[in-house]
């Protein structure tokens, strides 16, 4: 278990300007964003003890955060 945060811009760190862009003018990826960035921080939350999950509940927090990521990379190289 890892409590590094997984930032976008952790995540993506040479993609900044393409990210910027892509939420402007793409509606269905800024909500990619939005949704990446509130499971990121459930996660967080969890692995830091800060909200209790059991670790079912957690596994699908860190599936869904790994499948709106692969999305956003998809994007990415897509752009």
């Amino acid at each position: 278990m890892s409590n590094t945060p997984h930032t976008l811009h952790d995540e993506f760190p040479a993609e900044a300007q393409k990210i910027s862009a892509l939420k402007v003018k793409d509606a269905h990826f800024a909500k990619l964003l939005v949704d990446y960035d509130q499971i990121n921080d459930k996660v967080h939350r969890a692995e830091t003890r800060l909200d209790l999950l059991s670790e079912a509940e957690e596994e699908v927090l860190r599936k869904t955060r790994s499948r709106l990521k692969d999305q956003i990379a998809t994007a990415l190289r897509n752009a």
